[in-house]
């Protein structure tokens, strides 16, 4: 039997994909791994998805156009017409017909645009096309439509959604009835990704390895999350799930300063939770394996800091110093960091308490239909998988929001967090660390 879990997964899954003739079955990545387990210790069973809001002018987006585009996309890539299964306790992709839904949302008395694709998105299920997408308009004042371009996380990572974006906008341009690849094109891209995946698990296998388990059990070993697993609650009418704030700050020359957000990320922990405990803090790190084909898919893995709420301050090179540490070995299975953490004495469940995602919108091309580039715009409210979570968007600035849960924050104990994260992360800071 295989030592890791990689490589019992890999096991498993040969023999699965063998029973059924390999030819609709694909391996998942450690990433697409804790998406599952993740969906599986939500109380509702809620997968994680990835939206993109573009505003048009309103009649700009034609419907039966963009449903072409979408599925050429999807006849082309692997992962957009691949659902997530479980076959005798594995984790799959079961490739099936490109399917690509447009639907145009139907707005309730009272609702503006942003409030009906957040009703539409909170009953998204687990079944259907990975790849999704919504129109709604916004109101006659307006006369905006937003297109929601939504994907379930097994499906993309940052990586993904710019070559997404890129694409759709090409295959829009091409006329309804227009062919989709050729097989052979579709072929290759097939194989292109079973390489890809192929070769992220031989890193995540390597990943694996008896030091870097023990290193994770080392640095993890007094982990514990501090939020309750709460059922999940309808907020009051009128009251969004989730509360926010933000700040702008001009973008460092030299690149974002990673570890002094992860700085920032524990002096909110430590006004949220207290004193005195080592809460799991974690953020998207990596990108396909040296050598891999460029495919669409998730490939990030989740790296987990262990943010002290101690009083004693930081040294300020001691953060930096750990988040090298800990990039050294980032490619360790999410799930094999959990068990390496949980064999070394951690009560850790595998919940966060906390969430940080960097996205550089500098490479991000825009969205271009019928010749119109569609404005992208942010919608508030949306749930979040963990108790908070801070993303930072580096363009021309930096763009620093905090969202958090109001199942498990209030605004006023979530606003004091997001104080202490401000003020932390406006201290001056010795070295900037390039993202990417």
């Amino acid at each position: 039997m295989p030592r890791t879990i990689t490589g019992q997964y890999l096991a498993r899954y040969q023999r699965i994909a063998a029973d059924d003739g390999g030819t609709s079955l694909l391996p998942v990545t450690g990433a697409q791994r804790r998406f599952v387990l993740v969906r599986s210790m939500d109380p509702s069973g809620r997968p994680d998805i990835v939206p993109m809001f573009f505003a048009f002018p309103s009649g700009t987006v034609n419907p039966v156009r963009l449903r072409a585009a979408a599925n050429r996309l999807a006849a082309l890539h692997p992962v957009l017409r691949a659902r997530p299964d479980v076959l005798r306790g594995t984790p799959v992709l079961r490739l099936t017909e490109p399917d690509v839904p447009v639907e145009h949302i139907v707005r309730a008395p009272g609702e503006d645009a942003a409030a009906a694709l957040r009703r539409i998105l909170a009953g998204w299920t687990a079944q259907g096309s990975p790849l999704r997408l919504y129109l709604v308009q916004d109101g006659p004042a307006a006369g905006d439509e937003v297109l929601a371009v939504v994907l379930d996380h097994t499906a993309c990572d940052g990586q993904s959604l710019a070559r997404i974006v890129e694409e759709l906008t090409a295959a829009y341009r091409d006329e309804p009835d227009a062919a989709g690849p050729e097989p052979a094109e579709a072929a290759a891209e097939l194989a292109a990704y079973r390489e890809a995946v192929q070769l992220q698990l031989d890193a995540e296998q390597r990943a694996g390895s008896a030091a870097a388990l023990e290193y994770w059990g080392d640095r993890l070993r007094a982990v514990h999350e501090r939020a309750p697993q709460l059922p999940p609650r309808t907020p009051a009418p009128g009251t969004l799930p989730t509360g926010a704030a933000e700040l702008r700050l001009p973008a460092p020359a030299s690149g974002v300063p990673f570890p002094a957000l992860l700085d920032a990320c524990r002096a909110a922990a430590r006004v949220l939770y207290g004193p005195g405990h080592v809460l799991p803090i974690g953020y998207p790190w990596g990108g396909r394996p040296a050598g891999a084909p460029p495919v669409l898919g998730c490939f990030l893995n989740t790296v987990v800091f262990p943010a002290a709420t101690v009083d004693v301050p930081h040294a300020p090179d001691e953060t930096a110093t750990q988040w090298w540490d800990d990039l050294d070995r980032a490619d360790t299975p999410f799930d094999e960091v959990v068990h390496a953490a949980r064999s070394a004495g951690s009560q850790w469940s595998g919940r966060l308490d906390g969430l940080l995602t960097v996205d550089d919108a500098r490479r991000r091309p825009a969205l271009r239909l019928g010749g119109v580039e569609g404005r992208e715009v942010h919608i508030d409210g949306r749930q979040v998988r963990a108790p908070f979570a801070v993303s930072v968007t580096h363009g021309a600035e930096l763009h620093i929001r905090m969202v958090w849960d109001r199942t498990v924050l209030d605004d006023a104990a979530a606003q004091d967090g997001f104080t202490a994260f401000r003020d932390a992360v406006r201290a001056p800071v010795r070295a900037d660390v390039p993202v990417g």
